[in-house]
């Protein structure tokens, strides 16, 4: 279904451009004044609300804020005049999304930023469709995509969770193998019985050991009683080895014993126990090579690789990495009681500049501390860039948020926010000294300074 896209806009020409530049991929709803508009609004669920700032007996800004306050999630972006560009502005900061200003002399760039408005509009429901869904799935994970990658994967692991077979994930560090393992558990026939993960890179062998296998009363020193290990605990579910290509030989030995003879002891014990447990394992490193290079059991590969699923890094997963951005943004605002965003255009642009090197796991860090750090209001590039895609070490520049692919005119306004802070700053922040030192007269400079936020009225 395509999107419901609302004009409102006394300007005839105005409303038909627009419809005619997104009529193939939008429903294009037109009203000249406030009254039509708020007639279609309460009878439709627009996806997005582009609105004129001067409108006959309303003002634009007026009637966004009176929509927002029935959808506080709204997307809207305000068409102004050059002479309201300060209004536009400030609305911004309230948490709309993007101003363009008329005439409209790029038609591209204006379907552009509407495309972008759309994205957010289509993140924000999906986040709200998980919501419902996790209410019936209840233990269901957070799985959040709409790529053809993720697609594919979701249903590739909807077919496999309800086969009772062994699953080897395999991606790069950060891709989300441990959300996927615990959505195949939510979708299995196992679904009511135990889920249990290890972390098989995080533990010494001993521990790992004891862990899984149990143990026996005086099996070793400070074994006061005895434990059930997770090969036990897991009967009838499921269990999760994370980072399998970290386990030692002599467990990799048992490990493929266990899976054969469905059967172990206890550490200190003779006696055999049954188990039955599905296992899902993972790895962010090729098995075959580790195979080859002696590390890895090529016969318990061979018993793991049953059913392989391969993860999709966060680079090749397109829009997801918005719809991602902005789930992490709901989840840390309500975390730290913030109120944080929307993404400004020009942060959409940055965040899919990044090459995400951590996948979904850095993005999600990445969000976490922008919530953390920032005051509430709209976020932009300039607060990401201290914090997102850091450069770890030589060879990953590629994937710094340092040198954004930005638009020119994004990177122009960049340039002239920096410029504008350093100059007040340098100034003491006196109007007429950065006048002097800057050559730009004085009136000028304040407007721009007034634009970027360094002085108010």
């Amino acid at each position: 279904m395509l999107p419901k896209i609302l004009v409102v806009d006394d300007d005839r020409y105005t409303r038909t451009l627009i419809e005619q530049l997104m009529r193939k991929s939008a429903q294009v709803h037109l009203a000249e004044n406030g009254e039509e508009a708020r007639k279609l609004f309460d009878a439709i669920d627009f996806n997005l609300v582009l609105m004129d700032q001067r409108l006959p007996m309303d003002k634009g800004l007026e009637l966004l804020r009176e929509f927002r306050a029935q959808r506080p999630k709204l997307v809207a972006i305000l068409i102004t005049g050059f002479a309201d560009v300060r209004d536009a502005v400030a609305a911004v900061r309230e948490g709309l999304f993007d101003y363009l200003t008329k005439p409209f002399e790029d038609l591209e760039a204006l379907e552009a930023v509407i495309g972008k408005a759309l994205e957010i509009d289509s993140a924000y429901r999906e986040i709200d469709s998980l919501r419902a869904r996790l209410a019936i799935e209840s233990g269901a994970p957070d799985v959040i995509g709409q790529s053809p990658a993720m697609e594919r994967l979701l249903g590739q692991v909807r077919e496999v969770a309800a086969l009772d077979t062994t699953v080897l994930l395999e991606g790069e560090s950060g891709t989300g193998k441990d959300v996927i393992a615990k959505l195949i558990h939510v979708w299995s026939l196992r679904s009511s019985k135990p889920y249990l993960e290890v972390n098989c890179g995080g533990l010494p062998e001993s521990l790992l050991e004891s862990l899984l296998f149990g143990y026996e009363k005086g099996a070793f020193t400070g074994a006061g009683q005895a434990n059930p290990g997770y090969f036990e605990k897991a009967h009838g579910g499921n269990l999760f080895l994370d980072e399998i290509a970290d386990m030692s030989p002599k467990l990799q030995s048992s490990l493929l014993r266990v899976l054969q003879d469905h059967s172990f002891c206890r550490i200190g014990s003779t006696q055999p126990r049954s188990t039955d447990f599905r296992l899902i394992c993972a790895t962010n490193r090729a098995l075959v090579g580790e195979v080859k290079a002696g590390r890895f059991r090529e016969d318990l590969y061979y018993r793991i690789n049953v059913v392989a699923l391969s993860l999709p890094p966060l680079r090749e997963r397109g829009d997801d990495i918005i719809h991602l951005a902005v789930h992490f943004l709901d989840r840390y605002n309500s975390k730290f009681g913030k109120q944080c965003g929307p993404f400004t255009p020009a942060a959409v642009r940055a965040l899919e500049a990044c090459r995400w090197p951590g996948n979904v796991r850095e993005l999600q860090h990445c969000i976490e501390r922008v919530v953390a750090l920032e005051p509430d209001g709209v976020i932009d590039a300039r607060h990401l860039r201290p914090t997102c895609g850091e450069q770890t070490g030589p060879g990953t520049q590629d994937s710094a948020l340092s040198l954004p692919a930005l638009a020119y005119q994004d990177a122009r306004a960049e340039f002239e926010r920096d410029y504008m802070r350093r100059l007040l700053e340098a100034a003491g922040g006196n109007m007429s000294e950065a006048a002097r030192s800057s050559g730009i007269p004085r009136q000028n400079l304040y407007v721009r300074m007034k634009r970027w936020g360094f002085v108010t009225d």
